[in-house]
């Protein structure tokens, strides 16, 4: 059997879940997010085991620092994968929600309802608290997901699915609903982008080369995830203390993944101040700088490259660059920015406003760090990835933007002249 004939019979087994799932009520997918919750809890010990495996292979394949970080997992971690189910249960339930409603005057009702998708394919790599995140998303939307993830995380993705599984079965729901393939032959992937008529929409989460290999292949709707290029930008009225805790955090706190900033923006009229601070600070975090001319001469950094601006390192790397006020920080964000998430750093309401309106990413922060783009720290218990696309979702993605809505008219005995 090839790869496309496997898809289609998962594929096919998702989709008659998927018609259990959206009729169950809410009351049993509440249910089956605590069952799954608790089921990752009892599950710990056989997760970690899986997990080591996963390690100690990333190892003696030399996978890169930033990729083993993301890739391990320890207790802490898979209580947090837990909390986060259980916080999925706790929300209102988005499937049957009325987006609007009103009566004509010909006495007929107008509803738009929000449903779910159907069948969802979700293809990333690396970290595998995605496997239950996603699972959990789309059980809380009503949806059937097929999750294929990176060979290096295989074990412990299998291991995580598996517990999923369990609490789906003692709420009552077939297993089908969440599927974690077991094969990672990269020929899945093109057979789940083109699997039209089966998976609905597939979601590639993971670097720009396997999100090109999606969308270049893919005759099915795609939400993208590209590249974390981040930027934070101190403009002239900003608190120092408070631009040097912001840029801090979003350049150390967590370097290796996608809401870390990438790009420091300082406005001329602080540079001399801000900027010798910062790079000292940086500096002793470990954080290599790369500068513009005038920051090489405010601070000590490596001069920087034209493909610095538009690199996302995930890594203790960050480029500055002196700017000569908010227009131009604008400028340089639209430009080589990636629509992830950007911050400013000010007093002035009119700087903000004018910064949020101008800068065309999915989230734009207003002194707070970049780090806080994420479904958890949105509400929205998790996320199934950031979308820097504009249809239909954009940023982080929870359990309501994996719906879609249909049209509800209702009658007495109607017909049109």
């Amino acid at each position: 059997m090839n790869e496309k004939e496997k898809i289609k019979n998962l594929a096919l087994a998702a989709r008659a879940a998927s018609r259990q799932l959206a009729v169950a009520g809410g009351q049993q997918r509440d249910d089956a997010l605590k069952a799954c919750g608790s089921a990752l809890r009892k599950s710990a010990g056989d997760i970690l085991s899986a997990n080591k495996k996963d390690l100690d292979k990333s190892e003696q394949s030399k996978l890169a620092s930033a990729m083993i970080e993301r890739l391990a997992l320890d207790e802490n971690k898979i209580e947090k994968m837990a909390s986060a189910l259980d916080e999925m249960a706790a929300q209102i339930d988005p499937v049957g929600k009325t987006i609007a409603g009103y009566n004509r005057p010909n006495g007929l009702r107008i509803e738009k309802r929000r449903v779910p998708i159907g069948v969802v394919g979700i293809i990333f790599e690396s970290r595998p608290n995605v496997t239950s995140d996603a699972a959990g998303l789309c059980i809380r939307s009503a949806n059937a997901c097929i999750l294929r993830g990176g060979k290096e995380a295989i074990n412990s993705n299998l291991a995580i699915g598996a517990a999923v599984r369990k609490g789906l079965s003692e709420a009552g729901l077939p297993v089908e609903v969440v599927t974690v393939l077991e094969s990672t032959d990269r020929a899945m992937v093109p057979a789940m982008a083109t699997a039209e008529g089966l998976i609905d929409l597939v979601i590639p989460r993971g670097g720009r080369g396997l999100i090109k290999a999606v969308t270049d292949a893919a005759t099915i709707p795609v939400i993208k995830h590209y590249d974390g290029i981040c930027h934070v930008y101190v403009h002239e009225d900003a608190d120092i203390d408070i631009a040097s805790g912001i840029v801090m955090n979003a350049k150390c706190q967590y370097p290796g993944v996608c809401n870390a900033a990438e790009t420091l923006l300082v406005d001329e009229a602080v540079a001399g101040k801000f900027l010798p601070d910062i790079s000292e600070k940086l500096e002793k975090a470990g954080v290599e700088l790369r500068g513009c001319k005038k920051s090489c001469k405010l601070a000590n950094m490596k001069p920087a490259t034209e493909e610095d601006w538009s690199t996302e390192y995930l890594e203790l790397i960050l480029s500055v660059k002196v700017v000569g006020g908010l227009d131009e920080a604008i400028g340089h964000i639209n430009n080589f920015g990636s629509n992830h998430t950007d911050a400013i750093v000010t007093k002035s309401l009119s700087a903000s406003e004018r910064f949020t309106a101008g800068v065309d990413s999915s989230s734009v922060m207003v002194n707070a760090s970049t780090r806080f783009s994420d479904g958890g720290e949105y509400g929205l218990g998790a996320e199934v990835g950031i979308s820097t696309d504009k249809l239909h979702a954009r940023g982080p993605m929870g359990a309501e933007d994996l719906t879609t809505y249909k049209w509800i008219v209702t009658g007495n005995g109607h017909v049109r002249e």
